[in-house]
Protein backbone atom coordinates (compact mmCIF):
# COMPACT_ATOMS: atom_id res chain seq x y z
CA UNK A 1 0.00 0.00 0.00
CA UNK A 2 1.69 3.18 -0.64
CA UNK A 3 2.26 5.73 1.91
CA UNK A 4 -0.39 9.06 2.23
CA UNK A 5 0.67 12.49 0.79
CA UNK A 6 -1.81 14.12 3.56
CA UNK A 7 -0.92 14.40 7.08
CA UNK A 8 -3.67 14.04 9.59
CA UNK A 9 -3.80 14.76 12.99
CA UNK A 10 -6.15 15.91 15.98
CA UNK A 11 -5.28 17.36 19.61
CA UNK A 12 -7.01 19.47 21.58
CA UNK A 13 -9.91 19.92 19.48
CA UNK A 14 -8.36 20.75 16.37
CA UNK A 15 -7.56 18.93 13.40
CA UNK A 16 -4.15 19.34 11.78
CA UNK A 17 -4.48 18.60 7.49
CA UNK A 18 -0.80 18.98 6.32
CA UNK A 19 -0.60 18.29 2.61
CA UNK A 20 3.13 16.05 2.07
CA UNK A 21 4.57 16.13 -0.78
CA UNK A 22 7.60 18.54 -0.40
CA UNK A 23 9.14 17.32 -2.69
CA UNK A 24 7.31 19.13 -5.47
CA UNK A 25 6.46 22.05 -3.11
CA UNK A 26 3.17 20.37 -2.64
CA UNK A 27 1.75 20.34 -5.78
CA UNK A 28 -1.79 18.25 -5.65
CA UNK A 29 -2.49 14.81 -7.40
CA UNK A 30 -5.37 12.86 -7.55
CA UNK A 31 -4.18 11.02 -4.79
CA UNK A 32 -4.21 13.53 -2.56
CA UNK A 33 -7.71 15.41 -3.51
CA UNK A 34 -8.91 11.59 -2.89
CA UNK A 35 -7.43 11.84 0.91
CA UNK A 36 -8.13 15.16 1.15
CA UNK A 37 -12.24 14.06 0.66
CA UNK A 38 -12.09 11.64 3.32
CA UNK A 39 -10.29 14.32 5.74
CA UNK A 40 -12.76 17.07 5.21
CA UNK A 41 -15.45 14.32 5.79
CA UNK A 42 -14.58 12.90 9.50
CA UNK A 43 -13.56 16.71 10.19
CA UNK A 44 -17.02 17.16 9.35
CA UNK A 45 -18.59 14.48 11.39
CA UNK A 46 -16.58 14.66 14.68
CA UNK A 47 -18.02 16.93 16.80
CA UNK A 48 -14.59 16.96 19.03
CA UNK A 49 -12.84 19.01 16.19
CA UNK A 50 -13.92 22.82 16.41
CA UNK A 51 -11.04 24.40 14.33
CA UNK A 52 -8.66 22.80 11.22
CA UNK A 53 -5.30 24.21 10.22
CA UNK A 54 -4.51 23.60 6.57
CA UNK A 55 -0.78 23.76 6.23
CA UNK A 56 2.03 22.16 3.44
CA UNK A 57 4.94 20.12 4.77
CA UNK A 58 8.91 21.53 3.85
CA UNK A 59 9.79 25.02 4.58
CA UNK A 60 9.45 26.40 0.33
CA UNK A 61 5.62 26.16 -0.01
CA UNK A 62 1.98 25.89 1.23
CA UNK A 63 1.37 24.07 -2.18
CA UNK A 64 1.61 25.32 -5.86
CA UNK A 65 -1.67 23.97 -6.67
CA UNK A 66 -2.12 21.42 -9.57
CA UNK A 67 0.34 18.40 -10.66
CA UNK A 68 0.70 19.61 -13.65
CA UNK A 69 3.18 16.56 -14.75
CA UNK A 70 0.49 14.83 -13.45
CA UNK A 71 -2.27 16.51 -15.79
CA UNK A 72 0.05 16.59 -18.80
CA UNK A 73 0.04 12.27 -18.48
CA UNK A 74 -3.56 12.27 -18.19
CA UNK A 75 -4.44 14.53 -21.08
CA UNK A 76 -1.99 11.99 -23.06
CA UNK A 77 -4.57 9.27 -21.88
CA UNK A 78 -7.08 11.05 -22.79
CA UNK A 79 -8.52 12.18 -19.32
CA UNK A 80 -10.75 15.41 -19.88
CA UNK A 81 -9.14 18.12 -18.03
CA UNK A 82 -11.98 19.83 -15.58
CA UNK A 83 -13.26 23.61 -15.68
CA UNK A 84 -15.20 25.39 -12.78
CA UNK A 85 -15.21 23.12 -9.57
CA UNK A 86 -14.31 19.25 -8.85
CA UNK A 87 -17.75 18.05 -9.97
CA UNK A 88 -16.38 14.29 -11.58
CA UNK A 89 -12.87 14.21 -9.65
CA UNK A 90 -11.44 12.64 -7.78
CA UNK A 91 -11.87 13.86 -4.44
CA UNK A 92 -15.07 15.75 -4.90
CA UNK A 93 -16.06 17.76 -3.44
CA UNK A 94 -12.75 19.45 -2.70
CA UNK A 95 -12.51 21.97 -0.04
CA UNK A 96 -12.94 24.59 -3.20
CA UNK A 97 -16.40 23.77 -3.57
CA UNK A 98 -17.48 22.14 -0.01
CA UNK A 99 -20.07 25.13 0.78
CA UNK A 100 -21.28 23.30 3.84
CA UNK A 101 -18.13 22.46 6.15
CA UNK A 102 -19.09 23.59 9.05
CA UNK A 103 -16.09 24.05 11.00
CA UNK A 104 -13.56 27.15 10.43
CA UNK A 105 -10.66 26.65 8.74
CA UNK A 106 -7.16 28.41 9.14
CA UNK A 107 -4.67 28.34 6.21
CA UNK A 108 -1.08 28.29 7.91
CA UNK A 109 1.14 29.69 4.46
CA UNK A 110 4.71 29.87 4.10
CA UNK A 111 6.33 30.19 1.06
CA UNK A 112 4.55 29.30 -2.46
CA UNK A 113 0.90 29.59 -2.69
CA UNK A 114 0.18 29.08 -6.00
CA UNK A 115 -2.68 28.25 -8.62
CA UNK A 116 -4.69 25.98 -6.76
CA UNK A 117 -2.63 25.97 -3.37
CA UNK A 118 -3.95 29.62 -3.61
CA UNK A 119 -7.23 28.61 -4.37
CA UNK A 120 -7.24 26.44 -1.15
CA UNK A 121 -6.40 29.71 1.06
CA UNK A 122 -9.00 32.27 -0.51
CA UNK A 123 -11.47 28.80 0.43
CA UNK A 124 -10.04 29.06 3.97
CA UNK A 125 -12.02 31.53 6.62
CA UNK A 126 -8.81 32.27 8.42
CA UNK A 127 -5.49 32.92 6.82
CA UNK A 128 -1.94 33.47 8.71
CA UNK A 129 0.85 33.91 6.46
CA UNK A 130 4.93 33.98 6.99
CA UNK A 131 7.11 37.00 5.65
CA UNK A 132 8.17 34.85 2.85
CA UNK A 133 4.73 33.93 1.09
CA UNK A 134 4.08 34.33 -2.21
CA UNK A 135 0.45 34.64 -3.68
CA UNK A 136 -0.24 34.06 -7.55
CA UNK A 137 -3.36 32.42 -9.53
CA UNK A 138 -0.76 31.79 -13.20
CA UNK A 139 -2.95 29.48 -14.73
CA UNK A 140 -3.32 32.15 -17.31
CA UNK A 141 -0.06 31.93 -18.69
CA UNK A 142 -0.59 28.07 -18.81
CA UNK A 143 -3.07 27.77 -20.83
CA UNK A 144 -5.58 26.77 -17.98
CA UNK A 145 -8.27 29.16 -15.48
CA UNK A 146 -8.10 29.42 -12.00
CA UNK A 147 -11.01 26.93 -12.05
CA UNK A 148 -11.03 25.71 -8.65
CA UNK A 149 -12.48 28.98 -7.14
CA UNK A 150 -9.65 31.44 -8.00
CA UNK A 151 -11.81 33.58 -10.62
CA UNK A 152 -15.06 33.80 -8.62
CA UNK A 153 -13.16 33.86 -4.74
CA UNK A 154 -10.35 36.82 -5.68
CA UNK A 155 -12.94 39.25 -6.99
CA UNK A 156 -14.44 39.34 -4.17
CA UNK A 157 -12.04 39.33 -1.98
CA UNK A 158 -10.22 42.04 -3.33
CA UNK A 159 -10.80 45.30 -5.02
CA UNK A 160 -12.31 44.37 -8.62
CA UNK A 161 -9.73 45.97 -10.30
CA UNK A 162 -6.60 44.63 -8.68
CA UNK A 163 -8.18 41.55 -8.85
CA UNK A 164 -8.75 41.03 -12.37
CA UNK A 165 -4.66 42.73 -12.54
CA UNK A 166 -3.71 39.25 -10.57
CA UNK A 167 -6.37 37.02 -12.68
CA UNK A 168 -5.03 38.40 -16.11
CA UNK A 169 -1.51 38.48 -15.77
CA UNK A 170 -0.84 35.75 -13.25
CA UNK A 171 1.27 38.30 -10.88
CA UNK A 172 2.81 37.63 -7.97
CA UNK A 173 1.70 39.04 -4.98
CA UNK A 174 3.77 39.11 -1.59
CA UNK A 175 2.65 38.66 2.18
CA UNK A 176 2.45 42.46 2.79
CA UNK A 177 0.70 43.11 0.07
CA UNK A 178 -2.00 40.12 0.64
CA UNK A 179 -2.22 42.10 4.16
CA UNK A 180 -2.92 45.44 3.40
CA UNK A 181 -6.20 43.92 1.12
CA UNK A 182 -6.98 41.82 4.07
CA UNK A 183 -6.30 38.57 1.64
CA UNK A 184 -4.72 37.28 5.74
CA UNK A 185 -5.59 38.08 8.61
CA UNK A 186 -1.90 38.50 9.42
CA UNK A 187 2.12 38.60 8.76
CA UNK A 188 4.18 36.69 10.98
CA UNK A 189 8.29 35.95 10.70
CA UNK A 190 8.69 32.36 9.97
CA UNK A 191 9.73 32.03 12.82
CA UNK A 192 6.44 33.04 14.96
CA UNK A 193 4.00 31.19 12.62
CA UNK A 194 3.27 28.43 14.40
CA UNK A 195 3.03 30.62 17.40
CA UNK A 196 0.60 33.10 16.03
CA UNK A 197 -1.50 29.88 14.33
CA UNK A 198 -1.78 28.69 17.69
CA UNK A 199 -3.03 31.95 19.37
CA UNK A 200 -6.47 31.89 16.75
CA UNK A 201 -7.17 28.51 16.66
CA UNK A 202 -6.66 28.90 20.85
CA UNK A 203 -9.13 31.49 20.01
CA UNK A 204 -11.53 29.56 17.89
CA UNK A 205 -11.25 26.40 20.85
CA UNK A 206 -12.35 29.06 23.79
CA UNK A 207 -15.48 29.81 21.73
CA UNK A 208 -19.19 28.57 21.59
CA UNK A 209 -18.63 25.80 18.82
CA UNK A 210 -22.60 25.80 18.19
CA UNK A 211 -21.98 29.56 17.82
CA UNK A 212 -18.93 29.50 15.53
CA UNK A 213 -20.34 27.10 13.24
CA UNK A 214 -23.65 28.86 13.18
CA UNK A 215 -21.68 31.79 12.60
CA UNK A 216 -20.08 30.66 9.55
CA UNK A 217 -22.83 29.02 7.96
CA UNK A 218 -24.85 32.54 8.22
CA UNK A 219 -21.96 34.74 6.99
CA UNK A 220 -21.37 32.72 3.86
CA UNK A 221 -24.52 31.81 2.86
CA UNK A 222 -25.68 35.15 2.88
CA UNK A 223 -22.91 36.97 0.78
CA UNK A 224 -24.95 37.41 -2.09
CA UNK A 225 -28.26 37.94 -0.45
CA UNK A 226 -30.20 41.14 0.40
CA UNK A 227 -29.82 42.11 3.66
CA UNK A 228 -33.65 42.02 4.13
CA UNK A 229 -33.39 38.40 2.97
CA UNK A 230 -30.46 37.36 5.08
CA UNK A 231 -32.44 38.08 8.08
CA UNK A 232 -35.65 36.17 7.28
CA UNK A 233 -33.46 32.72 6.16
CA UNK A 234 -33.42 30.22 8.28
CA UNK A 235 -30.13 28.67 9.03
CA UNK A 236 -30.09 24.62 10.43
CA UNK A 237 -26.64 25.59 12.53
CA UNK A 238 -28.15 28.58 14.10
CA UNK A 239 -31.22 26.65 14.86
CA UNK A 240 -29.21 23.96 16.31
CA UNK A 241 -27.11 26.70 18.60
CA UNK A 242 -30.16 28.44 19.58
CA UNK A 243 -32.10 25.44 21.03
CA UNK A 244 -29.16 24.29 22.59
CA UNK A 245 -27.52 23.89 26.45
CA UNK A 246 -24.80 26.10 25.09
CA UNK A 247 -27.53 29.18 24.70
CA UNK A 248 -27.58 29.49 27.97
CA UNK A 249 -23.87 28.10 29.44
CA UNK A 250 -22.61 31.19 28.08
CA UNK A 251 -24.59 33.88 30.09
CA UNK A 252 -24.80 31.14 33.29
CA UNK A 253 -21.04 31.55 33.35
CA UNK A 254 -20.61 35.12 33.22
CA UNK A 255 -23.28 35.53 35.47
CA UNK A 256 -21.35 33.26 37.93
CA UNK A 257 -18.13 34.27 37.16
CA UNK A 258 -16.59 31.10 35.66
CA UNK A 259 -15.16 29.95 32.56
CA UNK A 260 -18.05 28.66 30.39
CA UNK A 261 -18.29 24.67 29.74
CA UNK A 262 -19.20 23.88 26.38
CA UNK A 263 -21.03 20.42 25.37
CA UNK A 264 -21.73 21.55 21.54
CA UNK A 265 -25.11 20.40 22.47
Amino acid sequence: MSETVVRYEKKDHVAYVTMDRPGVLNAMDRRMHTELAGIWDDVEADDDVRAVVLTGAGDRAFSVGQDLKERARLTEEGVEASTFGSGGQPGHPRLTDRFTLSKPVVARVHGYALGGGFELMLACDIAIASEDAVFALPEVRLGLIAGAGGVFRLPRQLPHKVAMGHLLTGRRMDAATALRYGLVNEVVPVAELDRCVAEWTDSLVRAAPLSVRAIKEAALRSLDVPLEEAFKTLYPWEERRRRSADATEGARAFAEKRDPIWTGR
